[in-house]
C-alpha cells in the first residue's frame, strides 16, 4: 500500500497568509498542516509517501520533510504539478510511484481523529478499486456529498450541490486501486475547468466497485479562515485530551 498526500494549490482562500508559504505549511496548533495526513498514513502502516505539490512554495516541503525520516518512512517523494487542473489531475501525478500498487490518497488540508488503520488493511484484500470516508457535517453543500438509497449503498455523488440529497460529505480521504489512473485518463475537465475526483467516484458507483466508511469521531477541512480555526481548537483539544490522560496512568 502506498499513500499520496495532495498538497498543491495557491491557497487563495487563506491569502494573505498564503501570500508566502503554502497552505500545507501553515501551523494547526503546534504541527504543520501537512504533518496530520501524514502522521494519518504512518498510522495506518503506510511508510511508502509521495507529496504531490504546486505553486510558487514547493521547496520548502523539502526544507521541512527531507527524506521523511523523523515519521520512519521508508521514503518520501516529491511531485510538481503545474497550474491547478483539480484533485483528479494531482492525484495523476502519482502512477509512476505508486504503479501496480494500492493506495490511500489523503488531501492535505484534511485533519481527523479516526484511525483509518482498519479500512486500509481491509482494502488490501477486498475485490474493490474504490473506497470513500463520509461524515455527517450540517453544511455539505460546501463539500462533494454522497447520495445514499434505502439500503444505505452508495449511489451517487454530486459535487456542492445547493440542495445536498443527504448529509454526509465526502471528505478527502479515499482508497482507490491502481486502476483509478486509467479512470482519470477518461476524464474530461469540469465546467469549473478541473479534473474532478467526483467524477473519478461516480464512475465506480457505475461500475459497482466502490464503497464507504463514515467516520465517527471529528473531521475538518482548513481550507478558510473559519475551518482553519476550527481544525486549530480540534487538534489542541485532542492534545491536551491526549495529556492528561498520559497522566493519570
Amino acid at each position: 500500500m502506498k499513500g499520496v498526500v495532495l498538497a498543491g494549490g495557491l491557497g487563495k482562500r487563506l491569502l494573505p497568509l498564503t501570500k508566502i508559504t503554502n497552505k500545507h505549511l501553515l501551523p494547526v496548533y503546534d504541527r504543520p498542516m501537512i504533518y496530520y495526513p501524514i502522521s494519518k498514513l504512518v498510522e495506518a502502516g503506510i511508510h511508502d509517501i509521495m507529496i504531490v505539490t504546486g505553486g510558487y512554495h514547493a521547496g520548502e516541503f523539502l526544507r521541512l520533510l527531507g527524506n521523511g525520516k523523523q515519521f520512519g518512512l521508508n521514503g518520501l517523494r516529491y511531485a510538481y504539478q503545474e497550474g491547478e487542473d483539480g484533485i483528479a489531475a494531482a492525484l495523476a501525478m502519482a502512477k509512476e510511484f505508486v504503479g501496480k500498487s494500492r493506495m490511500c490518497v489523503i488531501l492535505g488540508d484534511n485533519i481527523f481523529s479516526d484511525s483509518i488503520q482498519q479500512q486500509v488493511s481491509e482494502f488490501e484484500d477486498i475485490d474493490l478499486s474504490a473506497y470513500l470516508f463520509l461524515k455527517r457535517v450540517e453544511d455539505a453543500q460546501r463539500f462533494g456529498v454522497a447520495e445514499l438509497d434505502e439500503n444505505r449503498r452508495l449511489i451517487g455523488i454530486e459535487e456542492k450541490p445547493q440542495r445536498p440529497k443527504s448529509s454526509y460529505a465526502v471528505t478527502g480521504i479515499y482508497l482507490y486501486d491502481s486502476t483509478v489512473f486509467d479512470t482519470i485518463a477518461t476524464l474530461k475537465p469540469s465546467r469549473r475547468g478541473e479534473y474532478e475526483i467526483t467524477d473519478v467516484s461516480n464512475y465506480y458507483v457505475e461500475q459497482g466497485r466502490i464503497d464507504y466508511h463514515i467516520l465517527e469521531g471529528w473531521w475538518t477541512d482548513a481550507g478558510t479562515f473559519e475551518s482553519l480555526h476550527h481544525a486549530q481548537i480540534l487538534t489542541r483539544n485532542e492534545r491536551l485530551k491526549t495529556i492528561t490522560e498520559a497522566g493519570k496512568r
